[in-house]
């Protein structure tokens, strides 16, 4: 099969054809098909892919070609883009080259004469007076060499009638110089008939010319009129919507509450955030109290869209800022000559402001995706949402490397987000050896419950951390039920250098009623790949095992779905993708609040009526948090060796008494799963009643001042 194929003549300015193109150092060079027009080289793995989907494009105005060895050559831009390409033969790799730079020279005379062009910009009545005084003096000229041309052919004619040149046409410079003028009358008399045919054809055509303008300038007219017709309709269309929000909520009984999500597709319109009353620096979104009485209208924190809700809960947009001052490892480290290793307490100046049980409720950032994939159409496009959510639940690691803290054995932590975001959620920590924890989320729509454990294996530079556990989504509609995994994180340069986060594996998603999946494959970094860092792919097949969607993006970024138009499982290829995902802008100064987002500012925020077990409780937590770094260290060791007094208690009761003392979860409970047969730790639907009775007498004391004595068990957190 020829490499190359087309034309690279000035009309087609086309060329297309096979070229060997340089993947990376695993790979090698593979094949793909290449189409060089308009001074764009593009490529494409197969020919069918040109309707749909381009690997690369490099512009050849101001790029480099450079010849190598053999059959080689290489592209490049300026080092933003490079492309090493090889040819099937050295004829073909000169055919290419003679293509590439006849298309660079059309492509930078084109950029040239755009520059020209955006530099003298002149108005179209300024052009066509120019025009019309040239032509009149080509009319001028034309004349001037019509009376002119006529009268030298008189002359030359009169003189080959002379006699006495008759006498010296035989002189070889005299006829030459009859045979030049004999010319040069010919070529006079052509150019007169087309001067005169231009100016017969330039002064018909100026009424058409001087008629276009004019219709150009009533088309521009009606344009920008349509344009203020469109605007004037939009504002009215935005203040209809709102007058019949504000109609229907009036029209409400009162006391009764909204729960509603409006969507819009209109980039403009307007929405009420939480509206500041006087000077608001405390951190706080406080609405005004005139928009209090039932309802009030506020973008939540971390969803796109207005939601309503009832009253007017205030919520922290901001913690306290970092302190400034950085932990000094050597410090630490004399600081422990002499300790016990396993005394040895790591400090929170590595920790952020949180328990791991309120960084499991982070999960739920993207929540909305969930309800979205009750209301999916069909299995297979609910496995798009739910495989979203999977990957958004590492969309903060990327820059979040702050360690969070480990909860305390019967911790628990409660988020009560019914009135705005339409979920509660209870996470407790049900086991400290190995160290577990549960999280159960209800919504009125659907259920998600996990329990999470790890391991984690030190490899010198590096940690790797391999979580253990089943994540269950119940659309509680249609009774489908759903499961998956987690992926492999790796932390890099534990030792010396910048932490970074990566992830790795595939995330398997199972709708168990259908058999209908859902695979994404976390790619890991390669320093020698070209690849986008951070990147995702995947499909989402059907009961028969037939790809449906094909799945991309990024886990730190967004995330798409596309209709499947290749069949191959191990190289999906899709068109028409819509993006379903898109992580949430940063805060300002993120680096100053340890990278959280809107959603996690408010999971340590003080709230009453919560369990006295819950992580907001937590002393030592909660003084770093307000940058009291030195009395958090100290509360942190307190709370670890009372900890550790109370699992000697434990273990004191079982060889006094001969019974069991396991530490039994409060709220939770260990059953086998119908669905996957693995053992999980189900919700006791208990801790809402206790709630609203402020019966915590179940609770264990885990924060309030204890004794302890020392002890030579190992490190509980």
């Amino acid at each position: 099969m020829s490499s190359v194929s087309g034309d690279t003549t000035e009309n087609t300015a086309e060329y297309r054809g096979w070229l060997l193109k340089w993947t990376n150092y695993i790979k090698g060079y593979r094949q793909r098909w290449f189409v060089l027009s308009d001074g764009l080289l593009s490529y494409y793995r197969t020919q069918a892919e040109m309707a749909h989907t381009c690997r690369g494009t490099i512009n050849l105005a101001g790029a480099n070609l450079e010849s190598e060895e053999s059959c080689n050559f290489v592209i490049s831009n300026g080092g933003a883009q490079v492309f090493h390409l090889r040819a099937r033969s050295e004829v073909d790799r000169q055919r290419w080259i003679t293509a590439l730079e006849m298309a660079k020279d059309r492509a930078n005379k084109m950029r040239e004469r755009v520059d020209e062009d955006d530099d003298f910009i002149v108005s179209p009545e300024s052009t066509v007076t120019a025009l019309r005084q040239k032509l009149d003096h080509l009319n001028t000229c034309q004349n001037l060499v019509n009376q002119h041309g006529l009268a030298l052919q008189q002359a030359i004619a009169q003189l080959e009638d002379s006699v006495k040149l008759k006498s010296l046409v035989k002189d070889p410079q005299v006829a030459n110089l009859i045979k030049r003028t004999a010319e040069f009358r010919v070529a006079s008399s052509s150019m007169i008939k087309a001067c005169s045919t231009f100016v017969t054809y330039a002064a018909h055509h100026e009424k058409e010319w001087h008629m276009a303008r004019e219709q150009r300038e009533r088309l521009e007219e009606t344009v920008e009129s349509l344009a203020r017709q469109h605007m004037s309709l939009e504002k009215a269309m935005n203040k209809s919507k709102r007058n019949l929000m504000d109609y229907e909520l009036l029209d409400r009984p009162p006391g009764e509450g909204v729960v509603g999500i409006f969507d819009s597709d209109e980039e403009d319109e307007d929405f009420y955030d939480a509206i500041e009353s006087g000077n608001n620096d405390t951190g706080y979104l406080t609405p005004d109290p005139s928009q209090c009485n039932e309802v009030v209208f506020m973008k939540p924190l971390t969803l796109a869209g207005s939601f309503t809700f009832k009253g007017c809960r205030k919520r922290r947009v901001r913690i306290p800022d970092k302190p400034n001052d950085k932990a000094n490892l050597w410090n630490i480290m004399k600081n422990c000559i002499g300790k016990e290793l396993s005394k040895i307490p790591m400090p929170v100046n590595f920790n952020e402001p949180l328990s791991f049980l309120q960084r499991l409720t982070e999960d739920l950032e993207y929540a909305h995706l969930l309800t979205s994939a009750v209301n999916a159409v069909s299995i297979e496009e609910a496995l798009c949402y739910i495989s979203a959510v999977a990957v958004s639940s590492y969309a903060t690691t990327s820059n979040r490397t702050s360690k969070p803290f480990n909860p305390l054995l019967g911790e628990t932590f409660e988020c009560d987000r019914t009135d705005d975001l339409g979920w509660k959620s209870l996470a407790e920590q049900v086991s400290h050896h190995p160290p577990v924890s549960a999280l159960h989320v209800e919504h009125e729509n659907w259920t998600y419950y996990q329990d999470f454990s790890m391991t984690s294996k030190f490899r010198g530079k590096y940690l790797q951390v391999f979580p253990i556990g089943t994540s269950h989504f119940i659309n509680k509609t249609s009774g489908h039920h759903y499961t998956w995994n987690k992926v492999c994180t790796t932390v890099h340069n534990i030792i010396v250098g910048k932490l970074w986060v990566d992830q790795s594996g595939d995330i398997v998603v199972k709708e168990h009623s259908s058999g209908a999946s859902s695979r994404v494959k976390f790619h890991p970094y390669s320093y020698f790949s070209r690849e986008t860092p951070r990147r995702i792919t995947g499909g989402v097949f059907s009961p028969d095992g037939a790809p449906r969607y094909v799945l991309k993006g990024t886990w730190d970024g967004s995330m798409s779905y596309g209709i499947v138009t290749s069949s191959d499982p191990n190289d999906l290829m899709g068109e028409d993708f819509r993006q379903i995902w898109t992580k949430n802008q940063p805060l300002a100064e993120p680096e100053k609040i340890y990278h959280f987002t809107a959603l996690a500012c408010t999971l340590n925020e003080p709230e009453e009526g919560v369990a006295p077990t819950d992580s907001r409780r937590r002393p030592d937590q909660r003084l770093m948090e307000n940058q009291n770094y030195l009395d958090a260290n100290a509360m942190k060791v307190k709370l670890e060796e009372a900890q550790r007094a109370r699992r000697r208690a434990r273990e004191a009761q079982i060889v006094i008494e001969g019974t069991p003392a396991k530490y039994q979860p409060k709220w939770f409970k260990k059953q086998t799963c119908d669905i996957t047969g693995d053992d999980i730790w189900r919700f006791t639907e208990e801790y809402w009643e206790c709630k609203k009775n402020m019966t915590w007498d179940r609770c264990p004391v885990i924060y309030e001042d204890e004794a302890y004595v020392q002890d030579d068990g190992l490190d509980e957190t």
